[in-house]
């Protein structure tokens, strides 16, 4: 069964149903804090630790606090907790007098009198939504700097709970112990960053009026096994467009990913200028001039492939408009697998026009901004909801790259795998050049989700002995192994 992610607000419309039938609020509250301290104990083993403060804001999140910090201390470990003022919670109040006396030492205020081995964040739950202030920055900011063991309740304190923003700094946990179900905004954005490893608590049925806003992207893809008759017709052939005459590795570096994601055959159509440096790479490569085709032989190309990637590379001067003028009408009409990316999608929002579905547009957060007239920082504060607008503005299906990589076909999607070090150039070719191989060779039997998680998966492959100097060039390999998983 895929894992299920939900929107903070239909979380907390699930609790207050449950209520409605009666069930304590307390109760719950008790049941997270149980479960949370018996995924916690276990942990303090493990690091051989015994001393742990846990910090209580104001609201129920403080309440599962001093819960969690009374069933730690009845286990045998050291606990203080530190706490601001309560809250008008009755269940707050009633969780601070339990802990309280059954003997945990509560000091008022985060100024911490020890070093403690654990850190558990109890100040802020997932209706967090305004930007913290200086002082609340500063208490989170003091708790980062600690080294112990970081561990949240819900999820990290200062992260919105759906985009995955820190608001503007969050708790940095090494474990977030997440109740009822997972929030977006632990794995997309720079939730990943802030999350830790997560695991959820799971605690009340779900019911039939519970919304599920997306769900994880599995990490286990197994692909069809190749017939033993097969050959290079099989396969599929996928076609490569871009390469302005002063940007040639865009091209090279996607073609190359088709080749090891498995297709038959690869074609790029470019600036004859990279001709040479293509074959001196990869002789296996079929090459035509860019600059030698009409609008007949564009037709009769596309018709001989399975698949395009078009605009990695084309530039946006007035020969990479004339290109594009040129090429989208014939891909759109085509009905073929297109992926568009990179200068593609700049004309794209130059020249709106609603995409088939068989049209995968990869964009970064800036080009999303760019296709949707609104500031990058826009799409950072509410990554799902830029992907949604995207494709009820274009149609077609994309894929909002970044840390936590939102998939957006029949449903919403996060891919789970990738690492920093994949953030840099030529990434994004590659994933196109992945699309353009996979589709060509299965079409409907593999999605959109997978491809990118296989994606992640090589370059999780290749950061193996470390993340920071990772260059695309070199996912080549990395790729066969992912799709040969």
């Amino acid at each position: 069964m895929q894992q299920q992610v939900y929107h903070s607000r239909d979380i907390q419309a699930w609790e207050q149903r449950w209520f409605a039938q009666q069930n304590s609020s307390y109760g719950l509250m008790q049941q997270v804090a149980w479960q949370t301290a018996q995924h916690i104990i276990p942990l303090l083993q493990k690091y051989q630790i015994t001393t742990a403060a846990v910090c209580c804001g104001q609201g129920n999140n403080a309440g599962d606090g001093y819960l969690i910090a009374k069933y730690l201390h009845q286990t045998g470990f050291q606990i203080d907790v530190y706490a601001a003022e309560l809250g008008q919670s009755a269940d707050l109040q009633t969780a601070a007098a339990e802990a309280q006396q059954a003997g945990v030492n509560v000091i008022s205020g985060f100024e911490l009198q020890l070093n403690y081995g654990a850190y558990v964040d109890a100040l802020f739950g997932i209706g967090l939504n305004r930007e913290l202030n200086s002082s609340w920055q500063n208490i989170i900011q003091s708790l980062n700097a600690q080294k112990g063991l970081k561990i949240a309740v819900d999820i990290p304190s200062g992260l919105q709970a759906n985009s995955g923003q820190p608001l503007p700094c969050a708790f940095k946990a090494d474990y977030s112990f997440t109740a009822l179900g997972l929030k977006a905004g632990l794995f997309t954005g720079q939730g990943k960053e802030y999350s830790g490893q997560v695991e959820v608590l799971k605690l009340i049925p779900p019911d039939d009026a519970l919304k599920t806003l997306a769900f994880l992207s599995p990490v286990n893809i197994q692909l069809p096994q190749r017939k033993a008759f097969g050959h290079k017709g099989s396969y599929g052939h996928v076609l490569i467009v871009g390469g302005h005459a002063t940007m040639g590795g865009a091209v090279i570096m996607a073609a190359e990913a088709a080749f090891h994601a498995g297709a038959g055959k690869v074609s790029v159509v470019c600036d004859a200028k990279h001709h040479t440096a293509i074959l001196a790479r990869a002789p296996n490569i079929m090459l035509q001039d860019i600059n030698a085709l009409n609008e007949a032989d564009i037709q009769q190309l596309i018709q001989h492939v399975d698949a395009v990637s078009f605009g990695m590379g084309l530039g946006r001067d007035r020969w990479a408009e004339a290109q594009f003028k040129q090429w989208f009408p014939a891909l759109q009409s085509s009905y073929k697998e297109i992926i568009l990316d990179a200068d593609a999608l700049w004309f794209l929002a130059l020249f709106p026009e609603r995409l088939s579905n068989t049209v995968y547009a990869t964009p970064h957060p800036g080009e999303a901004a760019k296709l949707l007239g609104i500031l990058t920082s826009d799409v950072e504060a509410d990554r799902i909801g830029a992907i949604s607008l995207l494709q009820e503005k274009y149609a077609g299906q994309w894929v909002l790259k970044g840390a936590g990589s939102l998939i957006l076909e029949d449903q919403l999607w996060i891919c789970t795998a990738g690492n920093a070090g994949m953030g840099t150039g030529g990434m994004g070719d590659v994933l196109a050049g992945m699309i353009a191989s996979l589709k060509a060779q299965f079409y409907e039997d593999i999605h959109l989700h997978e491809i990118v998680t296989l994606h992640a998966l090589a370059g999780d492959y290749l950061a193996r002995n470390g993340i920071r100097g990772l260059q695309a060039q070199d996912m080549a390999k990395a790729v066969t192994y992912a799709v040969n998983l």
